[in-house]
């Protein structure tokens, strides 16, 4: 087999990619409210993306009717009942598939909730873990995310900016290298496994740069578009992983969510708040990233990856 790129970590991995892989990420507002308008699967079926990362499902797996028979399904699904949720659907079976931070994590950043409630407990994290296969001969995570809203009073930002932001960028350098942090708080030794590079996708509820939305001066330090929020997008990319949009288009009027009010999406008054970035040694995989304002049934649409594996 010849490498047309590698991964390698203090672990000393090295990983070649030799295939194609197109993924999907797309906050869907309410899976069944976008089945039942029978908008879902077609869109599955005409893209076929190997591939999809949905968040805000606001559903437990038993309560879709989707039937993708193509697809593995795999949900992570707030306790509260219709709120939040993620999910990853994919064509090749993971090696493992994971639900929110490990216990370390959450007991390192104290993420023990706020007056909403516990995060974790919120569906917000999945990560399917992806080896050899028929498709791939790399390994790799994917990891699916939506991101807590710091809320239009800002009474959620404590959150996000003390404890969820800096577990979450620990989890996935910690996916990328287990030797590199981590944990003081667990017992025993910690499993044996070797880094694999990463792939972020989802719903990060925060436009970084003035370019990511069509108002900056209005919404400056608005949810969204504080100085918090932005330095967290600021430290998962000082980490070296890449923004895959911005590693091929610059500059504004991209977006990829709109309010509802005073014809928004129409007029593209919006907001990038959807990502997908990857490791740094990805980056000569990367083939195409795109934003998909054409395709309706959520106030976001879909985001699209092509990468070499």
């Amino acid at each position: 087999m010849t490498c047309t790129g590698h991964f390698t970590g203090n672990a000393g991995v090295r990983v070649c990619y030799h295939g194609g892989m197109r993924i999907i990420s797309w906050n869907v507002n309410g899976i069944r409210s976008i089945h039942n308008k029978g908008l879902f699967v077609p869109f599955v079926e005409k893209e076929k993306p190997d591939i999809i990362c949905l968040q805000e499902t606001k559903a437990e797996e038993h309560q879709s009717a989707i039937d993708l028979p193509d697809y593995e399904e795999y949900w992570n699904s707030a306790k509260k009942k219709g709120y939040s949720g993620t999910a990853i659907f994919c064509k090749d079976k993971p090696l493992s598939v994971r639900l929110g931070f490990p216990e370390e994590i959450l007991q390192k950043y104290k993420m023990h909730g706020d007056g909403y409630g516990d995060p974790n407990a919120e569906g917000r994290v999945i990560t399917a873990e992806f080896g050899p296969s028929a498709s791939w001969r790399s390994g790799f995570f994917v990891v699916n995310v939506y991101t807590p809203n710091s809320k239009p009073d800002l009474s959620r930002l404590a959150l996000r900016q003390k404890s969820w932001d800096p577990a979450f960028l620990a989890y996935v350098k910690w996916l990328e290298n287990p030797d590199a942090l981590l944990f003081g708080h667990g017992s025993g030794p910690r499993p044996k496994r070797r880094g694999k590079p990463v792939i972020i996708c989802g719903d990060l509820n925060v436009a970084h740069t003035e370019d990511d939305l069509a108002n900056p001066k209005a919404n400056e330090g608005e949810h969204g578009f504080t100085k918090e929020e932005r330095a967290g997008i600021d430290a998962i990319i000082s980490a070296g992983f890449i923004d895959t949009f911005r590693n091929f288009t610059k500059g504004n009027g991209h977006y990829t969510w709109w309010s509802h009010f005073a014809n928004a999406r129409a007029r593209n008054i919006g907001w990038r708040l959807d990502y997908i970035f990857v490791s740094s040694g990805l980056k000569e995989n990367l083939k195409s990233a795109r934003i998909m304002p054409d395709v309706l049934g959520s106030d976001h649409c879909p985001v699209e990856l092509e990468i070499s594996v």
